[in-house]
């Protein structure tokens, strides 16, 4: 089997790259500023939320998960989720990177 496009990439490439794609729904945006509104949040109080069906939310809820955007953790049946400090830190510093480039490299 042949390499993938993405190993030609740093890991640092494919860890931004992981990120936004994972931020690239809108019901994923929503979901990430409810979760800036508030302290911890159950699935359910999610689904009250947005527009989309309970099942629809879970996806959402997996990708961000997957992308360590999000973490979980299970209390009783439900499972309360809470932004991951650490990976939002790492796309601030990104985006500080950028833009002090984009000041040195204006044309």
């Amino acid at each position: 089997m042949g390499a993938s496009k993405s190993d030609s990439f740093s890991d640092d490439h494919n860890e931004i790259a992981t990120l936004f794609k994972a931020l690239s729904h809108p019901a994923r945006i929503a979901i990430i500023e409810y979760l800036l509104s508030v302290d911890t949040c159950i699935c359910g109080d999610i689904v009250n939320v947005l527009p989309l069906a309970q099942p629809t939310v879970s996806q959402h809820l997996k990708e961000l998960k997957n992308a360590n955007i999000i973490k979980g953790s299970i209390e009783g049946t439900a499972i309360c989720y809470c932004i991951n400090t650490e990976v939002m830190q790492k796309m601030e510093a990104y985006f500080t990177i950028m833009s002090k480039e984009l000041k040195q490299k204006c044309c």
